[in-house]
Parts: structure tokens; sequence; C-alpha cells
């Protein structure tokens, strides 16, 4: 088949199986077909309903605006601007911070005596008018943290705080969500996130609900605030102990996504835990709880760090790596293997080898963590992490954080910020059930923002014929697993791998295909190794499996275009390890990058006449990553 025609068929392939949902059979060989498509969402949005969004100036009418926005609609953003999604998505969870719900309730319906109380001030004036009621002068990023904390502290544990007013708050939320959740059309996932920033170290967590109102309205989402008191209140177990009574209490189902590995000064993935050596107990409840990580987002991209990978052409990118968040904790090269996600899936399989159970088997996704309500991951659309950092003339130099400790004095420029990301998911239907039930099988996969369909199969027996197969889908399904599955040994039988990309069809053209391996070697060490498997206009791939030619670049800075006269449409391939070894536990990944395109920055200098910051590339390579597909050699 000549090499064109072979592109138009996986394309045909891709698309039959994502937009118009090909029959396929449901994971590792059965012949039952179920109805599969691809969905396109942000688990990660806050509204003005946490409490940092609203005293970074959100004003946007809370969680309405950031479905219709999500939907597609067009809304006014807090910079008075209008705000639209140029394709609109088909899930949102909306997920404020459970730490601040109760704040924000109150001070959006204060009684009497909190109005008069002199330290709440400032934060009503926030509220009601936004950044013009910071005084002249005064740090708005200091401000806010001060306004943030103050009100937490008055209106939780103050003698005039409101008893119920965390349920109260809840109610609102999912009642919100209820209203705009339209099953198979668009969806509202219901949840909260859990924000334990212990020292600056980022441990937050995105909590997702199966269910609805009827269910997730029993409880209230856990918090840290008995952290002041508690420290182990910052700890996953306490977050997986409240996921529990919940499941417990009601008969639902719940789960929990880390996000923003790279500002947990390795804390994320470490190897022991906050009370000492991991234990197979502990391992075994993280999987339970915890089945997909969010890989990439504003605050960076948590894939891959080139100090980790140096043999890793990419790995370079958009790295949050000088501290953790707020700057409370300097980085040193020790921290960084327990902050980035592939070094994660490789420590997993080290303790694997000792507990016999790998606690980081998990699948990817990306979101933007949002906090203006604008669910944006474009970067010819970027409205930033917060209404402080907005498309203006002024954004590229605002410093996202500069703080520090005597000598060590951290800053994080606003330009560092990441346009991404957003989930993409292999569900049944457009429905909060199916969609969380391709979490928990781990059928996800992260795109930093374009729409690129990927499909990722593990088996051992596919051939040519399935790869060029109309019905790939249901070929693949029924002779071995999806991404997130993973594979039992089969003698010693390597497996084979089929991989199709299409591209975001208002987007760049595709790169490359890559499948990332990590394995155990004999010794007991991890190792990872990276294959180029499909690339663009008939370049060739080396015997080494990479590809030395790079794809070029068409990107005029001057007018923040590009050209697809590089690149392709499509990209497929069967592919089986080379260097495989029966006897080593091991998965696979696969990352699939685009052709350079104009970063945010970039269309920001022309948009404003301003010249291109010197601290960021002027282009970005996009890409998504595939959840693993993991081969158990026991």
């Amino acid at each position: 088949m000549a090499f064109r025609n072979f592109l138009l068929l996986a394309a045909a392939c891709l698309i039959s199986s994502s937009a118009f949902a090909e029959p396929s059979s449901a994971y590792g060989g059965t012949a039952e077909a179920q109805q599969n498509q691809l969905l396109w969402g942000d688990t990660h949005v806050h509204t003005n309903l946490s409490g940092d969004s609203a005293l970074f100036g959100n004003r946007l009418n809370g969680p309405e605006q950031a479905y219709r926005f999500a939907q597609g609609e067009t809304v006014v953003s807090n910079l008075g601007k209008p705000a639209q999604l140029e394709t609109p998505l088909d899930f949102l969870l909306v997920s404020d911070h459970a730490e601040t719900m109760a704040v924000m309730w109150q001070l959006r319906n204060p009684t009497e005596a909190q109005r008069k109380l002199p330290n709440l001030q400032n934060a009503f004036n926030i509220i009601e008018n936004g950044l013009s009621a910071i005084p002249e002068g005064v740090s708005q990023i200091e401000t806010v943290k001060i306004e943030l904390s103050t009100s937490s502290l008055t209106l939780l544990y103050g003698p005039n705080s409101v008893p119920g007013s965390a349920e109260k708050a809840w109610q609102n939320s999912i009642a919100i969500a209820e209203q705009f959740n339209k099953p198979k059309e668009f969806t509202t996932l219901i949840g909260y996130e859990w924000s334990s920033t212990d020292k600056g170290d980022n441990l937050h967590r995105v909590v997702m609900y199966r269910d609805g109102a009827d269910k997730a309205g029993q409880t209230v989402p856990v918090s840290t605030i008995a952290g002041m008191v508690d420290p182990l209140a910052y700890q996953p177990e306490a977050l997986w102990a409240g996921l529990q009574e919940y499941e417990d209490t009601t008969g639902g189902k719940i789960l929990a996504i880390p996000h923003n590995s790279n500002l947990s000064s390795g804390l994320m993935f470490d190897v022991e835990t906050a009370t000492g050596p991991m234990t197979k107990d502990y391992a075994e409840t993280r999987k339970r709880w915890e089945p997909v990580v969010e890989v990439t987002q504003i605050k960076g991209d948590s894939e891959a760090h080139p100090f980790l990978s140096p043999d890793d052409q990419f790995a370079d990118y958009d790295n949050w790596d000088k501290s953790n968040i707020f700057n409370a904790n300097i980085y040193t090269p020790e921290m960084l293997a327990g902050s980035y996600v592939r070094e994660g899936l490789k420590r997993g399989l080290a303790i694997d080898a000792k507990l016999n159970v790998n606690p980081y088997q998990f699948g990817v996704i990306g979101s933007t963590d949002s906090h203006t309500g604008l669910a944006t991951a474009d970067h010819n659309n970027f409205w930033g992490k917060s209404p402080l950092v907005g498309p203006t003339p002024e954004r590229m130099q605002a410093d996202w954080a500069t703080e520090g400790k005597a000598d060590a004095i951290i800053t994080v420029k606003n330009t560092e910020s990441a346009a991404s990301g957003y989930a993409a998911v292999w569900a049944k239907e457009n429905t909060r059930e199916a969609i969380f039930d391709a979490f928990q099988r781990r059928e996800v996969y992260a795109s930093t923002g374009p729409r690129i369909a990927v499909r990722f199969f593990g088996g051992f027996d596919y051939t040519d014929e399935d790869l060029n197969n109309p019905n790939f889908a249901t070929r693949a399904y029924s002779g071995g697993v999806p991404m997130g599955g993973e594979l039992a040994r089969n003698g010693d039988k390597a497996p084979v791998f089929m991989l199709t990309a299409l591209k975001d069809p208002k987007g760049a053209n595709l790169d490359r295909i890559q499948i990332i391996k990590g394995w155990l070697d004999r010794t007991g060490k991890t190792q990872e190794r990276i294959y180029d498997v499909a690339v663009s206009d008939n370049r060739r791939i080396k015997r080494n499996g990479r590809v030395n030619k790079a794809v070029g670049d068409t990107v005029d800075t001057a007018t923040a275009t590009y050209s697809n006269s590089i690149g392709d449409v499509a990209l497929a391939a069967r592919w089986t390890d080379p260097n495989f070894d029966a006897d080593q536990q091991a998965f696979y990944y696969a990352r699939v990058l685009e052709i350079p395109t104009p970063r945010w920055t970039t269309y920001d200098a022309v948009n404003f006449n301003q010249d291109l910051p010197t601290d960021v590339p002027a282009t970005t390579q996009e890409r998504a990553y595939t959840s693993a597909i993991w081969y158990n050699a026991k």
C-alpha cells in the first residue's frame, strides 16, 4: 500500500472510531461490541467559589459561566472582553477548593455581624469591585494571599462563622452542576479540589464523583483544614479515608486525580511516605483511589525532565523546576525524580518488585487548572492562570512569584506559564458514569491543548492487516488491550503495539509518534528508552530506533503564523520492541508531537506590538501523551 493511501486509511480508521463511534469490543479478547467515542474535557477549573480565584479578581458568575464557556457560548471575561472556545468541550469538572468553599459562601452571603468585621473589609471589597479594590502600590499577589488567609481564619474559626456553611456551599455547587448536565450531550462532573500545600509542597488532588446530587450531596468534601492542628491531615491518606467513608455511606463511586507533581518537591511519587517506608497497604490504597494523574497544566508540564532523561530531546517542555508552589522550597536535583510522571512510572516498577503491588500504575490526562472559570488551553486563545495575568499588554512583564529564603530568591515569570492542557477520554457515551469508568480503567490520555485523536493498543498477534483494516478498533480490542491496560506474560512472545494518530482538524500537522519504554533491568534498576515509530515527510528511522532529521519549522514569529506544508495529517504504526526481554517488567506509552507552532507569548507579542520575550522559546511543539500499557513478566 502506498504511504499516502496508508495515511488516509489510518485517518479514516480514527475518524470512524472516534467522532462517529465505530463499534469496538470491550477490553481483552471479548467478542461483545460496544460503542466507543473520543471525548474532550477539562477536570480542573476554578470559579469564584474558590478563595484564591475570587481574590485574584475572578468575578464571573461562579460555575454557571464556566459551564457555558465550556459548551462554546460566548461569555464576558473578567477583563470585560468576550471569550469563547473555538471548539466546545464534551465535559467539565469544576474543581473549586474544598478548603475555601465555605469561606466564599459566607463572603457572598454575609451576616450583619460579618459585614462589620474590619479584617474582612478588603476581602468584601475585592469580591465586589475586583482588583481595583487593592490599594495602589500594594503587590496584588501578596494582597490576595493575605486576604485569603485572613478571611479563611475569620470565617472558619471566628465567633461570627456560620454553622453549616460548608454544606450550603457544596449543595450550591452541586445544584449548578445538575442544572447544566446534559447526558450524552455535555457532561458536568461533580467534584472539588483537595488542596494540600504543606510547606509549599503541592500534593493537590482533584476529586471526581461518578454520581449525581442524590449521592454526592450526602457528604461534604474532604479538606485539609484540620492540618492546622493535625499535620497528617495534609497527607493523602486522610483524603483516601474520606473517599472510603463516602462510598461506605452512599454506595457511590469516587476517585482522586493527583496534579502538578512538578511542584511537589519530589513528594508526589516518593519511594517513602510521610510516616516512613512505603507499605503494601499504602501502595494498594493509592492504586485503588488514584488511577489517573494530571501530567500537564498551566503551571508546567510534568511528563519528563532533561536532568532525568538526558537522551530525550523533547523532555525540556514547559518545565517548572525552580521550586515548589509559592517558592517555599528551592529545588535541588534529588527532588526531581519524585516530581515527574515518567520517573513515577519507573519507580512503580521498582516498588512492585518489593511489595508485589504497583502504586504508580496510573493513566494520564491534561487539564488547565484555570482560575478564571475559562477552560482555555489554546496558545492563540490563552486567558492565563488567573485574571491577574489575562491577555493584556502587561502580562508578559508580570512575575508569577518572587520569593525565597535569604540569598535564594527565585523569580517565576508569567511567561513561563504553559497554555495547557485537556483530558481525552475513550468512553462508551458522554455521561458521568461512562467517563468515570474510562478513568478507572485508565483508557484516557493527555493533550497539551490540540485535539489530536490517538489510539494505542497492545497484544501479541496484531498484524499489518489489523492496522490497515477499516474495522481497526474492533480488531484491536478483540486482540489485546487499549491504553491503560496490562498484558500478562505470553511465554517469551514480545508484545505487538498498534498506534494511530490524527491531527487536530483545526490545528497543526504531526511530526512523529514515539513510544517511551520504561523497564526494570536484571539488577533491579529502572531504565528508559525512546523509539520513533512513525515519522512524517518520509524521513527515515535509523536502526537505533530514532530519526535524525528534524521535521522543520515554518513559524513566522513576526506574524505568529505557521504553515502545514510540513508534517502529516495522520500517522500510524505496528511496532514490536526490538530489545524485549520476557523476564523484565516494563511499561510502554506513546507521545505524539505536532510540528512547531507559535507559543502563546509570540501571539501576545504580535497582538500587543511587543518584542518577543527572551526567557522562553518563540515556538512550541504541542503533544499528546497516552496512558501506558504495562507488560507483566510475572
